[in-house]
């Protein structure tokens, strides 16, 4: 073999072995990349729990993924303005927003839920101490993947977060909180029903397909992902405010601090017609119940819950 032809077989070897371990590197890339099954997972078990804070004035409506939260909390903050706290469990939206701050009041409300994920756009200092050391996995933009700011929007209303990308929940509740069921017997025959804040106003008109229409400020509810928002099942839980010492808005606002541990009054709407309820929750990991005066449960209809905390005046 002459020399030249010696040189073409050694360029070859070479060649093949750097195929060869080309091929060997993709390979093992290949299974090591995540699949689209494994890269997003899009469900949580049916008894863990996503929280979501969301904001609620004119400026962010309408809101993204409300359609597909189990329960809607109405929480009262500063300026008598609401905002919302959407549960999620199941099928996870692709996108849930605009996610806005948390309170400390958000912390007794979620002990209920076991060890839920809650998400959330930042806190006071004090606030962010107790969210440390709350029962709850905290998933802000500083310590969790996922949010992204819509250009077409303005700040502070315009972050958002895929909720896939977030922290697992640590544990599930202890028991359901949500306690579904057939309504009692009685109650009042309603056709609308409004709750007022002190800057804010909810309206919900039964009709018998649709349940509760839901609209804020006069406005019908809708979501970015289109259609207008229905409830099967509405309450009005009157909480005591304790204080209102928490974070001023730019008005010097303070917000208040509510509480949902203790018993109160209720007012349950289900099937076209009113209930009045007595609310109790004796701890704060222990789920909170409705009755009637008379001690009869009223569970909630199947289907989407909205709550909400008004204060006692």
């Amino acid at each position: 073999m002459n020399r030249r032809a010696r040189g073409w077989l050694i360029v070859l070897a070479i060649v093949t072995a750097l195929a060869l371990v080309a091929a060997m590197i993709w390979y093992v890339m290949q299974l090591s990349a995540p699949t689209a099954e494994q890269a997003r997972d899009d469900t949580l078990s049916s008894e863990s729990v996503l929280a979501v804070k969301i904001d609620n004035v004119a400026a962010p409506r309408p809101q993204t993924g409300l359609g597909a939260a189990e329960t809607i909390y109405v929480t009262p903050v500063e300026g008598g303005l609401t905002r919302l706290l959407a549960i999620y469990s199941g099928e996870l939206p692709d996108a849930i927003g605009p996610v806005r701050s948390a309170r400390a009041s958000d912390i007794e409300l979620l002990a209920q839920y076991g060890y839920p994920t809650f998400a959330y756009s930042g806190a006071a200092p004090e606030v962010l101490a107790e969210l440390a050391d709350a029962p709850l996995v905290p998933a802000s933009p500083s310590r969790s993947e996922g949010y992204y700011r819509e250009a077409e929007r303005k700040t502070p209303h315009n972050l958002y977060v895929d909720p896939a990308a977030l922290p697992s929940p640590d544990a599930p509740p202890a028991q359901r909180v949500i306690q579904h069921g057939d309504a009692p017997a009685g109650g009042i025959v309603t056709a609308s029903h409004t709750t007022k804040y002190g800057s804010a106003t909810f309206d919900f008109t039964w009709l018998a397909r649709e349940g509760w229409l839901i609209s804020m400020d006069g406005t019908p509810v809708t979501t970015t992902e289109g259609g207008k928002l229905s409830a099967v099942t509405v309450v009005e839980q009157h909480v005591d405010v304790t204080s209102e010492q928490g974070p001023a808005d730019a008005l010097g606002n303070r917000a208040p601090t509510y509480r949902t541990v203790g018993t109160g009054d209720a007012t349950v709407l289900r099937n076209g017609r009113q209930f009045d309820t007595q609310w109790s929750r004796p701890s704060p990991d222990a789920p909170t119940r409705f009755t009637t005066t008379g001690g009869t449960p009223v569970p909630m209809g199947d289907g989407q819950i909205w709550i909400l905390l008004v204060p006692n005046s």
